[in-house]
């Protein structure tokens, strides 16, 4: 039977205890603040960076994984486990090079050794949406579920998910060039509340504005109900930027509206949390 070994990036922000119990390998984005550079989730911890993200004018900026670096994890991984097929999960293709990385690595290793032992699979999602599909995938691989079986699972998985990101404050919008600044002045003296989802290729898009917090979540739980209904099963994951309170005050809020069989919360890790800053509430609602 072929071992199948799951490989992602920082950006799926899975703690590394997590990574570790199910045998997930990481390769690291970089980040950038003026001239002092990290590697995200090895050499900056979230508390870290939203500190200094709170202290700085400009946001940092990130870059994506080199194809060397990429190249190196599987030649490692098919030295350990030469029968090995590796399911490499990353961040949505339309927000990041890596998923490009990931490829030309593959692509190359594949040149060296003549024959094909790399999947490179696009979450066409970013945070612990990607999460969800790599902690699938690895527990699918530790039952021994086969390549084809894992991949399937993931494209229904990546299809039946829905996401919306609550953020709270324009701020980081603005210094990331979403927004400009008289836009933001006015949204935040109004109390503006944006709702961010990610389309079915991954790009980033606003729903709505919608003005206060319980307004928003409200409006979060009225879209949902347009994909959702309250009687079937669903369960629910969660990433927040610092405050987990506000994840907290909206999963109550969908428990009361849906069929919610499960619940977990992750912190929302640097790369996404660079633009929508502290206060974020990410959710990630999919069918049991």
């Amino acid at each position: 039977m072929t071992t199948i070994r799951i490989v992602t990036d920082s950006t799926a922000d899975l703690p590394a205890d997590i990574r570790k119990q199910f045998g997930i390998e990481m390769v690291p984005l970089q980040l950038s603040f003026g001239d002092e550079s990290y590697l995200d989730a090895v050499t900056i911890e979230t508390d870290q960076f939203y500190k200094k993200l709170a202290a700085s004018d400009q946001l940092p900026k990130s870059s994506q994984p080199s194809t060397i670096a990429f190249k190196e994890l599987y030649e490692r991984i098919l030295t350990e486990t030469p029968d090995a097929h590796i399911i490499s999960i990353h961040l949505a293709a339309a927000l990041s090079g890596t998923y490009q990385s990931a490829v030309i690595g593959s692509t190359m290793v594949e040149i060296e050794n003549g024959e094909s032992h790399i999947t490179v699979f696009d979450s066409k999602s970013a945070s612990i949406g990607i999460g969800v599909l790599v902690l699938k995938a690895a527990e699918m691989a530790a039952a021994g579920s086969s390549k084809e079986q894992i991949i399937t699972v993931l494209e229904q998985l990546r299809s039946d998910t829905t996401i919306y990101f609550l953020v709270d404050t324009l701020e980081y919008l603005q210094k990331g060039g979403r927004i400009g600044k008289a836009s933001a002045v006015i949204g935040s003296l109004l109390n503006i509340k944006p709702i961010l989802t990610l389309d079915e290729d991954g790009v980033v898009s606003s729903i709505d504005k919608v003005r206060g917090q319980k307004k928003a979540m409200l409006r979060i739980v009225d879209l949902l109900g347009q994909k959702f209904n309250s009687q079937e099963p669903v369960t629910v994951t969660f990433a927040y930027a610092q405050r987990i309170e506000g994840a907290h005050e909206m999963n109550e809020l969908l428990k009361s509206h849906f069929n919610v069989q499960g619940t977990t919360y992750y912190e929302l890790g640097p790369v996404i949390g660079t633009h929508a800053g502290p206060g974020t509430v990410g959710l990630f609602m999919h069918r049991v």
